[in-house]
């Protein structure tokens, strides 16, 4: 959102000035009059130097703060806002005790937007890479509530449960990428090593190799003097995939094609499913209008396919239509959780049935993690199977074929 300058005065006539987020300029000037306040002149703001430098240097290298360090922020927000800490010293005090160098400075560039005449969610949106878009949108709707101690708590639940979704998948992973990074080192082992050799006593046969013999020879011996094209392929390839994702296209198709994995997109999806329903519902029992709360939690989903789905029932709101058909036609939610949308929507406590989606997708997402390694477990082994008896066959049948000569020979 785009920010604006702003020139005003107060009820006394004292001359104000500062800056704030808003649509328009027009947007601008209805804020401050909410306010109280006179608007004199609003303009569409500029960067300074310093924000310029600040924007470019984040960039070109990640300053993403730890999630448990920006949780402890906001628990700790929480506590000193309940108890009558003004602002600025809270402010202050985190960023003396802060656990991350890079908070610490995001919250030291906050605190001197503050003393410059921004609103707090508005200072926030500077730093992109510390706090998320629903992140900032919450702040902003406590600010207009006045219960902004009530949100910063109810983020922290939400990057806890965040947190723990991430944790889980990185944990179920975990074993099936040790298995795979070992197959891929034998492989090497193999190439690089152990069929040279074979090859050197193959070459003294006066009878032709078998094509599966021939193959694995060949095959070797590329990757032992051309591994260097190996290597720059495989990074041109993995230098043209971060590219290609990093575009809008490529972002959305790739989301796509992530949910049709095998065994991993059904994970993916009843995941981002379950963040989808808790940050809805948290954004609802916030006091934030459903079409706000849609737009807001469609960058929360961390997933570009779904969020458009999000859009569209976004905009089937804006045409009258109700919470269950647009659900229903972004064709995403199982039957039960239709069901459980339409109660809620009927009985005006949609937030707390969100809440009982989010609870069921991240149960069935924790079974299916429980038994992510028994899925994938078959898949390896029989792949590994497959592996081996190429090898030996390829490496063994030459030597079995020459003894069965010999014994002719012999007999």
């Amino acid at each position: 959102m785009p920010e604006f300058a702003y020139t005003a005065r107060d009820g006394s006539g004292a001359a104000l000035a500062g800056r704030l987020e808003a649509g328009s300029a027009e947007a601008a000037a209805e804020q401050l009059l909410a306010r109280g306040v006179t608007p004199v002149s609003v303009t569409p703001a500029r960067a300074d130097a310093a924000e310029l430098l600040n924007q470019w240097l984040g960039r070109l290298g990640s300053t993403t703060v730890p999630t448990e360090a920006l949780m402890l922020f906001s628990r700790q927000m929480h506590t000193l806002l309940k108890s009558g800490v003004p602002i600025m010293r809270a402010l202050r005090g985190l960023q003396e005790s802060a656990p991350d160098a890079r908070l610490a400075e995001a919250v030291g560039e906050v605190r001197q937007s503050l003393e410059s005449g921004r609103e707090l969610a508005s200072a926030l949106a500077r730093h992109p890479r510390v706090f998320s878009p629903f992140y900032v949108a919450m702040i902003r709707i406590g600010e207009v509530t006045g219960r902004l101690d009530e949100i910063f708590v109810r983020l922290f639940h939400h990057l806890e449960f965040d947190k723990y979704m991430r944790d889980q998948v990185k944990a179920a992973l975990r074993y099936p990428s040790f298995v795979i990074a070992v197959m891929i080192i034998a492989l090497l082992v193999v190439n690089i090593w152990v069929i040279p050799a074979f090859a050197k006593v193959y070459e003294g046969f006066d009878a032709q190799l078998p094509i599966l013999t021939r193959v694995l020879v060949g095959v070797s011996a590329f990757v032992k003097n051309w591994w260097f094209l190996l290597i720059g392929g495989a990074a041109a390839m993995a230098f043209g995939f971060r590219a290609w994702v990093a575009t809008a296209a490529g972002r959305l198709e790739w989301d796509r094609i992530k949910l049709r994995l095998p065994i991993m997109g059904k994970i993916i999806l009843k995941a981002t499913l379950a963040r989808f329903a808790r940050s809805f519902a948290l954004a609802v029992r916030s006091g934030v209008p459903i079409v706000q709360a849609l737009s807001v939690v469609a960058n929360t989903v961390d997933n570009d396919h779904i969020a458009s789905k999000i859009e569209g029932m976004r905009d089937g709101l804006e045409r009258g239509e109700s919470v269950l058909k647009g659900a229903i036609a972004a064709g995403i939610f199982t039957p039960v959780v239709l069901q459980m949308i339409a109660v809620g929507e009927e009985s005006g406590s949609l937030d707390d049935l969100l809440d009982e989606v989010g609870v069921m997708y991240q149960r069935e997402v924790e079974f299916e993690l429980k038994t992510l390694s028994s899925q994938i477990e078959p898949i390896l082994i029989v792949f590994l199977g497959i592996l081996v008896l190429v090898m030996a066959l390829g490496i063994f049948l030459p030597i079995w074929d020459l003894g069965r000569v010999a014994m002719k020979g012999n007999g």
